[in-house]
C-alpha cells in the first residue's frame, strides 16, 4: 500500500545503498521512470544495430566483417537484457515496441545520424560507444537491481566496442591522405552528436532532479559529459585527429577541457522527428519486426506443445 511511511522507508534503502528488487515496494513515479529509461535504453540498442549493419558486407577484410557482426550481435543482446529488465516493472516487450512504433518512446538521436563510409563505423565504436560507456558504468550503480546488474555486462562487452571503434580510426589515420580525410570527415559529423547523447544540460533536463533522488541516475549529464570530453580529447590528439571545436581549451588548474556552445537545437529538432534518418529507422524496425512476427508466432506454439506435453506427462 503506497504511504508516507513506504516512501520514507523506501528512500532510507536507496540512501543506504541497497538495490530494489522487481518485489521490493517502490513509488508509481519509481517505476515509470525505470520503464521509460530502460526501454528507451533497450530501443537504442536495437535501433543502433541498423547503420553499422549496412557496412557488414563492404567491411574491408574478413577480420572487419567479422569483429562488426561480433559487435552487432552483442548489441541485439544488449537489447534483450534491457527489454527483459524492463519487464520485471510489469511492463511487456510487445506493449513497449509498439509505444517505440507509434512515435510515443525515444531512443538515442545519435542513431539518427547516417553512416557514409567505413570510416563512420570507426566514429561510431569510438565516439558513440564511447560514450555510451562513459553513461553505463554510472549505471552499473543504478539503485535498480536488474537494472544494474545488466549494466555490468553489458559494460564489459562495449569496452571492446570502443577498442573496436579506435582501432579503425587509428589504422585509417595511418594511411592514405585520401584514408585520413575519411577518418577526420567522421571525426567532424559525430563529434557534436556524440556530446548530445549524454543529454541537456542538468538545469534543462526534466527528468534528472527526480532520477538523482531515486539513485537512478548516480552522476549529472554535465559531468558524465566532461568526464568523456576530457578522455577523449587526447586520444584524438594522440592519432592525428582535429577535435572540430576552435574554441578547446584545457584549464591546467582543474585538468578539465572547456569547449564551444553545443547546438541544442540541433538536438531537439532530431529528438523531434527531424533528423537525417529518423523516418528510415523507423520505418525499418517496423518493417521488420512485422516481417518476423512468424517467428514469435512459431516459437510461442512450440512453447505451449512444450508445456502441454510437460502437463501430460506429469
Amino acid at each position: 500500500m503506497h504511504n508516507e511511511h513506504n516512501d520514507e522507508a523506501f528512500l532510507a534503502r536507496i540512501n543506504n545503498g541497497e538495490h530494489i528488487e522487481p518485489r521490493d515496494y517502490m513509488p508509481e513515479a519509481y517505476r515509470r521512470h525505470l520503464i521509460r529509461q530502460i526501454a528507451q535504453h533497450a530501443h537504442s540498442e536495437v535501433v543502433g544495430m541498423q547503420p553499422e549493419g549496412n557496412w557488414i558486407t563492404r567491411a574491408p577484410s574478413l577480420r572487419a566483417k567479422q569483429i562488426l557482426l561480433a559487435k552487432i550481435q552483442d548489441e541485439g543482446g544488449h537489447g534483450l537484457y534491457l527489454y527483459s529488465a524492463a519487464e520485471t516493472l510489469g511492463a511487456s516487450r510487445a506493449e513497449l515496441i509498439d509505444l517505440l512504433h507509434q512515435g510515443k518512446a525515444k531512443y538515442s538521436n545519435i542513431f539518427n545520424y547516417p553512416a557514409l563510409n567505413w570510416a563512420d563505423i570507426g566514429a561510431i565504436g569510438w565516439l558513440v560507444d564511447g560514450a555510451a560507456i562513459v553513461n553505463q558504468v554510472s549505471l552499473q550503480r543504478t539503485s535498480y537491481g536488474p537494472y544494474s546488474r545488466a549494466m555490468v555486462r553489458i559494460c564489459k562487452e562495449e569496452s571492446f566496442h570502443q577498442r573496436q571503434g579506435y582501432e579503425i580510426m587509428t589504422t585509417m589515420m595511418r594511411g592514405t591522405r585520401e584514408q585520413r580525410h575519411m577518418a577526420q570527415d567522421a571525426m567532424n559529423r559525430w563529434w557534436w552528436p556524440a556530446l548530445m547523447m549524454f543529454g541537456p544540460h542538468d538545469s534543462d533536463s526534466p527528468h534528472s532532479g527526480d532520477a538523482v533522488k531515486w539513485k537512478i541516475k548516480r552522476e549529472s549529464n554535465d559531468t558524465l559529459r566532461q568526464k568523456f570530453i576530457d578522455k577523449t580529447i587526447p586520444q584524438a590528439e594522440l592519432i592525428g585527429l582535429t577535435v572540430p571545436d576552435k574554441e578547446i581549451k584545457l584549464d591546467e588548474k582543474t585538468g578539465h577541457y572547456h569547449i564551444g556552445k553545443i547546438d541544442w537545437e540541433e538536438f531537439y529538432r532530431v529528438i523531434g522527428g527531424h533528423g537525417p534518418c529518423n523516418k528510415k529507422r523507423l520505418e525499418h524496425h517496423v518493417h521488420y519486426h512485422n516481417s518476423g512476427a512468424w517467428i514469435r508466432e512459431a516459437a510461442e506454439a512450440h512453447k505451449k506443445k512444450k508445456n502441454q506435453k510437460q502437463l501430460t506427462t506429469v
